[in-house]
């Protein structure tokens, strides 16, 4: 049966977010679980790399709050009650379609944000002791410091946990026919019925251009403050 709906999902803006967060990450992660090679100062590139996480969630979190339909968070986060529902149909290999994040999906996207949010702000308390300084280092004195140092380590590896759910999830939907990376790339998703969670943009464009350019204006003035 050929595709007969069509939705554009994922704006520009979600989409610009995702890759540009995707190479932070991968970024981050190498300087820290590898020699660094082949930048000189790789704790500094971190820290770089960790401005433009942040960056990138403030933007985030502002479009999840005033953004497009399919990228507000109301729209994506489901109670425990459908979510369990949504469990349990899946696991008998017939959920229904989500234009936008599925009920498992969205949680977490959302524990994704928080952990990387917590991530990149406890990194801004932080020293490698030898060269680089963080910009908050010792606002809290030294016993907080350390604390979040520990705390900094540990949700780095519940990062790569949930970084490889979520790798399984878009392969798992893959073998279902759901190409998510697809999506993510173009913006749109292909159906052959309408998705349970269709719905129009109740905001015109200029608006959410608007809402758009202010929310990058406050993003950049966040990485500018914290680069230089």
């Amino acid at each position: 049966m050929r595709d007969r709906v069509v939705i554009e999902v994922w704006d520009g803006w979600v989409r610009l977010f995702h890759w540009g967060l995707v190479t932070a990450v991968l970024v981050s992660f190498y300087t820290t679980k590898t020699s660094g090679a082949p930048f000189l100062f790789p704790v500094e590139v971190h820290a770089q790399a960790g401005y433009l996480v942040i960056g990138l969630l403030v933007f985030r979190w502002l479009w999840g709050a005033l953004g497009s339909v399919y990228a507000r968070f109301n729209t994506f986060l489901y109670p425990p009650t459908e979510t369990v529902a949504y469990s349990r149909s899946l696991l008998k290999r017939q959920p229904s379609a989500y234009a936008s994040h599925n009920p498992l999906g969205g949680w977490m996207v959302l524990l994704m944000l928080l952990s990387l949010s917590f991530q990149a702000v406890s990194g801004l308390f932080l020293s490698d002791d030898i060269f680089f300084q963080a910009p908050l280092y010792g606002f809290f004195g030294d016993e907080v410091g350390s604390q979040l140092r520990t705390l900094h380590q540990l949700n780095s590896d519940l990062l790569i946990i949930l970084i490889g759910l979520h790798l399984a999830g878009l392969i798992v939907h893959s073998l279902m026919g759901e190409s998510l990376i697809a999506a993510m790339l173009v913006g749109a998703k292909r159906f052959c019925q309408q998705p349970v969670d269709a719905r129009k943009e109740s905001l015109s464009s200029t608006l959410l251009r608007l809402r758009a350019i202010g929310a990058l204006l406050v993003a950049a003035g966040v990485v500018l403050w914290l680069w230089f």
